[in-house]
């Protein structure tokens, strides 16, 4: 879910939750460290368990993780074998996850858990060592390391909670997803995107309620399109872990009603999501 081809978001204007490179790689390292905890302790019965995402098991899930961090941190210290990873991706995103995930999914679960705390390691070391200010190649273009690394904790969080519903585990969010949720607003028009649709010209207005109480503000005061709501269900919308229908969002104007149908903050293909009423 690391942005893909066709990767051009839309900023909003007056994004108040300002994501800084020291923050956001100890709160990548550290949501890394969240998951590790719920796959750690793990037997091997329990790493075949099925996932909500179809055809996945838990393996599934570590080894799609394993993959996206060696991408990134090919991008931030190896440009040139970046280059080369992506001269092998082709047009078909299914196929471009199945050939990442082969790499790792045949591991014994000891040896994939090894190997994902390395590539993590390994990312989280080569962009924090991105100077400030410089861009990392990407898929289609440069981005700020920063922004990567906000990329990276959607993956954490939206993997995450594969993995969570799958053991039946209930997560503890922390402010650290302020990152994910400004992510999500710089890519809000990947909804449409994926669907071949025009986003609308106007702006939306996003005033979500941090784990802490905090609000997050970004977008214009004015807007008549607005998004309201806790932050955490803002990521399990824009991740498509949750159904907007069991969430406490909430949208004033057509626009924003729509958007609550269609969000992601990943390219690609949205797949079918979540069901109303399919978790408690």
């Amino acid at each position: 879910m690391f942005p893909g081809k066709g990767c051009t978001p839309r900023p909003q204007r007056e994004d108040r939750h300002v994501t800084r490179q020291p923050d956001v790689i100890a709160d990548l390292s550290a949501e890394g460290d969240a998951v590790d905890q719920l796959v750690a302790g793990l037997d091997a019965a329990q790493w075949t368990l099925p996932t909500p995402a179809d055809g996945w098991t838990i393996a599934h899930q570590v080894a799609h993780l394993a993959a996206t961090f060696r991408m990134a941190s090919a991008a931030a210290a190896q440009p040139e074998a970046f280059q080369a990873m992506i001269s092998q991706l082709g047009d078909d995103f299914d196929a471009n996850v199945r050939m990442a995930l082969s790499q790792y999914i045949a591991d014994p679960p000891e040896v994939l858990l090894s190997r994902w705390r390395a590539e993590r390691a390994t990312a989280e070391k080569a962009l924090a060592a991105v100077p400030d200010g410089q861009v990392v190649p990407w898929l289609v273009r440069p981005l700020p390391a920063p922004v990567l690394a906000a990329a990276g904790m959607m993956e954490l969080f939206g993997h995450g909670q594969d993995i969570a519903d799958a053991l039946g585990v209930d997560r503890q969010h922390t402010d650290r997803i302020g990152h994910l949720v400004g992510f999500a607003v710089r890519t809000w028009d990947f909804g449409y995107l994926a669907r071949g649709l025009t986003a609308p010209s106007v702006e939306f207005r996003f005033e979500l309620t941090a784990p802490s109480g905090a609000v997050w503000e970004f977008g214009p005061e004015d807007s008549a399109q607005r998004i309201t709501g806790p932050a955490v269900d803002f990521c399990l919308l824009v991740t498509r872990r949750r159904h907007r229908d069991d969430l406490a969002l909430r949208a004033t104007g057509g626009e924003a009603d729509y958007w609550l149908n269609i969000a992601q903050a990943y390219r690609g293909p949205a797949g079918p999501g979540r069901s109303p009423g399919q978790f408690r």
